[in-house]
């Protein structure tokens, strides 16, 4: 009598290794893609520092923060990567300012929504909180 050893994987086999492995997928992509709009944010944090370190230095030569991102000497509104447009609103005759940095292209659909910066230093969003810290 001949015994034959069977090699390889069986269909059943095959198909619980592929179920597994789609059941991790499935759980990691979310967190993997709320990781990635955790680290985008980082961008508009910094569009925000710099904007408000601008206008302390534009306060001591003046007296007043301004009310325009061209009279800080940026040539442009959007964060160095791209995914934040800023703008400035000023209050109490040009004594008080609002940064906000709003998200755009594939940040758009961030859960934070517009991150703002105040001159008191008040950091705030629009949008809710359920995708981690949004400061």
């Amino acid at each position: 009598m001949l015994k034959y050893r069977t090699r390889g994987f069986s269909l059943i086999e095959l198909v619980i290794v592929i179920a597994i492995i789609a059941v991790i997928a499935a759980i990691a992509l979310p967190a993997y893609g709320r990781y990635g709009f955790r680290a985008r944010r980082a961008d508009g944090h910094e569009l925000l520092l710099r904007l408000s370190a601008a206008q302390e230095r534009f306060y001591t030569n003046r007296n007043r923060y301004a009310a325009d991102i061209g009279d800080l000497g940026f040539s442009q509104d959007t964060s160095e990567s791209g995914f934040y447009v800023a703008s400035i609103e000023t209050a109490n005759g040009d004594q008080t300012y609002t940064l906000t940095a709003t998200p755009q292209g594939v940040q758009a659909a961030d859960a934070c929504g517009d991150l703002t910066l105040t001159s008191t230093g008040r950091r705030d969003r629009s949008g809710e909180d359920s995708n981690g810290n949004c400061w």
